[in-house]
Protein backbone atom coordinates (compact mmCIF):
# COMPACT_ATOMS: atom_id res chain seq x y z
CA UNK A 1 0.00 0.00 0.00
CA UNK A 2 1.29 3.46 -0.94
CA UNK A 3 1.73 6.18 1.63
CA UNK A 4 0.62 9.72 0.82
CA UNK A 5 -2.43 11.80 0.04
CA UNK A 6 -4.69 11.57 -2.96
CA UNK A 7 -5.37 14.57 -5.16
CA UNK A 8 -8.95 14.77 -3.86
CA UNK A 9 -7.78 14.90 -0.25
CA UNK A 10 -5.33 17.69 -1.05
CA UNK A 11 -8.02 19.70 -2.88
CA UNK A 12 -10.43 19.32 0.05
CA UNK A 13 -7.79 20.57 2.51
CA UNK A 14 -6.82 23.49 0.26
CA UNK A 15 -10.48 24.50 -0.18
CA UNK A 16 -11.08 24.38 3.60
CA UNK A 17 -8.03 26.59 4.17
CA UNK A 18 -9.31 29.00 1.51
CA UNK A 19 -12.75 29.24 3.15
CA UNK A 20 -11.21 29.85 6.58
CA UNK A 21 -8.87 32.52 5.17
CA UNK A 22 -11.76 34.35 3.52
CA UNK A 23 -13.77 34.30 6.78
CA UNK A 24 -10.83 35.78 8.66
CA UNK A 25 -10.39 38.46 6.00
CA UNK A 26 -14.09 39.40 6.11
CA UNK A 27 -14.12 39.71 9.90
CA UNK A 28 -10.86 41.68 9.82
CA UNK A 29 -12.36 44.23 7.40
CA UNK A 30 -15.36 44.71 9.71
CA UNK A 31 -13.03 45.20 12.67
CA UNK A 32 -11.08 47.85 10.77
CA UNK A 33 -14.27 49.80 10.01
CA UNK A 34 -15.34 49.61 13.64
CA UNK A 35 -11.90 50.78 14.80
CA UNK A 36 -11.97 53.76 12.41
CA UNK A 37 -15.47 54.67 13.67
CA UNK A 38 -14.20 54.59 17.25
CA UNK A 39 -11.37 56.90 16.20
CA UNK A 40 -13.86 59.27 14.56
CA UNK A 41 -15.93 59.46 17.76
CA UNK A 42 -12.77 60.15 19.75
CA UNK A 43 -11.65 62.90 17.34
CA UNK A 44 -15.03 64.63 17.52
CA UNK A 45 -14.98 64.36 21.33
CA UNK A 46 -11.60 66.14 21.30
CA UNK A 47 -13.06 68.90 19.12
CA UNK A 48 -15.92 69.19 21.61
CA UNK A 49 -13.48 69.56 24.51
CA UNK A 50 -11.53 72.22 22.58
CA UNK A 51 -14.74 74.10 21.77
CA UNK A 52 -15.84 74.06 25.42
CA UNK A 53 -12.40 75.30 26.49
CA UNK A 54 -12.67 78.07 23.89
CA UNK A 55 -16.09 79.04 25.25
CA UNK A 56 -14.75 79.16 28.82
CA UNK A 57 -12.12 81.67 27.68
CA UNK A 58 -14.54 83.69 25.49
CA UNK A 59 -17.51 84.44 27.79
CA UNK A 60 -19.39 81.26 26.84
CA UNK A 61 -19.22 81.93 23.08
CA UNK A 62 -18.02 79.59 20.32
CA UNK A 63 -16.37 80.38 16.97
CA UNK A 64 -19.00 81.40 14.46
CA UNK A 65 -19.33 79.27 11.31
CA UNK A 66 -22.76 79.75 9.81
CA UNK A 67 -22.18 77.34 6.91
CA UNK A 68 -21.32 73.70 7.34
CA UNK A 69 -17.57 73.76 6.92
CA UNK A 70 -15.25 70.81 6.98
CA UNK A 71 -13.31 71.11 10.21
CA UNK A 72 -10.00 69.74 8.81
CA UNK A 73 -9.99 72.35 6.05
CA UNK A 74 -10.57 75.15 8.53
CA UNK A 75 -7.14 76.19 9.69
CA UNK A 76 -8.74 79.28 11.21
CA UNK A 77 -10.99 77.15 13.39
CA UNK A 78 -8.01 75.09 14.51
CA UNK A 79 -6.11 78.26 15.36
CA UNK A 80 -9.12 79.68 17.20
CA UNK A 81 -9.30 76.51 19.27
CA UNK A 82 -5.59 76.58 20.06
CA UNK A 83 -4.88 73.46 18.01
CA UNK A 84 -1.68 73.14 15.99
CA UNK A 85 -3.27 70.66 13.59
CA UNK A 86 -6.73 69.30 13.04
CA UNK A 87 -7.58 65.64 13.36
CA UNK A 88 -8.72 64.31 10.01
CA UNK A 89 -11.01 61.46 9.17
CA UNK A 90 -8.84 58.43 8.40
CA UNK A 91 -10.60 57.87 5.06
CA UNK A 92 -10.79 61.49 3.93
CA UNK A 93 -7.97 61.14 1.41
CA UNK A 94 -9.72 58.18 -0.27
CA UNK A 95 -13.30 59.51 -0.01
CA UNK A 96 -14.09 63.21 0.46
CA UNK A 97 -17.50 62.41 2.00
CA UNK A 98 -15.65 61.26 5.12
CA UNK A 99 -15.04 64.64 6.68
CA UNK A 100 -15.58 66.18 10.10
CA UNK A 101 -18.04 69.06 10.04
CA UNK A 102 -18.66 72.01 12.34
CA UNK A 103 -21.48 74.54 12.21
CA UNK A 104 -22.66 77.19 14.63
CA UNK A 105 -24.89 80.21 14.91
CA UNK A 106 -23.33 83.64 15.25
CA UNK A 107 -22.54 86.58 13.04
CA UNK A 108 -18.96 86.28 11.82
CA UNK A 109 -16.64 83.72 10.34
CA UNK A 110 -14.49 82.63 13.24
CA UNK A 111 -15.48 85.40 15.64
CA UNK A 112 -16.45 84.41 19.16
CA UNK A 113 -20.15 85.15 18.69
CA UNK A 114 -21.90 81.77 18.52
CA UNK A 115 -24.00 80.35 21.35
CA UNK A 116 -24.68 76.90 19.87
CA UNK A 117 -22.82 74.49 17.63
CA UNK A 118 -23.04 71.03 16.12
CA UNK A 119 -20.17 68.70 15.16
CA UNK A 120 -20.67 65.63 13.00
CA UNK A 121 -18.83 63.00 11.03
CA UNK A 122 -19.86 60.14 8.77
CA UNK A 123 -19.55 56.64 10.25
CA UNK A 124 -18.23 53.83 8.09
CA UNK A 125 -19.64 50.73 9.79
CA UNK A 126 -23.24 52.01 9.71
CA UNK A 127 -25.16 54.35 7.45
CA UNK A 128 -25.22 57.08 10.08
CA UNK A 129 -23.55 60.28 11.24
CA UNK A 130 -22.05 60.68 14.70
CA UNK A 131 -23.35 64.01 16.06
CA UNK A 132 -22.25 66.12 19.04
CA UNK A 133 -24.26 69.20 20.01
CA UNK A 134 -23.33 72.11 22.27
CA UNK A 135 -26.28 71.24 24.51
CA UNK A 136 -24.47 68.02 25.42
CA UNK A 137 -26.51 65.70 23.21
CA UNK A 138 -24.47 62.97 21.52
CA UNK A 139 -25.73 60.27 19.20
CA UNK A 140 -26.31 59.03 15.69
CA UNK A 141 -28.51 60.21 12.85
CA UNK A 142 -29.23 58.25 9.66
CA UNK A 143 -27.42 59.42 6.53
CA UNK A 144 -30.59 58.94 4.50
CA UNK A 145 -32.52 62.19 4.47
CA UNK A 146 -29.74 64.09 6.23
CA UNK A 147 -29.62 67.83 5.73
CA UNK A 148 -26.99 70.06 7.27
CA UNK A 149 -28.24 71.55 10.53
CA UNK A 150 -29.12 75.20 10.17
CA UNK A 151 -27.32 77.75 12.30
CA UNK A 152 -25.84 75.19 14.70
CA UNK A 153 -29.21 73.69 15.62
CA UNK A 154 -28.99 70.21 17.10
CA UNK A 155 -30.51 67.51 14.83
CA UNK A 156 -30.82 64.99 17.69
Amino acid sequence: MKKGFTLVELLVVISIIGVLASLVLISFTGSQKQARDTGRKSDLKQYQAALENYANINRGLYPSRSTATGVPAETTLCTDLGMTGCSRDPRQTQDATFNYRYQSDGSGSGAASATTYVLWGKLENTSQYWVICSEGKVGTRPQAGWTNPSMGGCPL
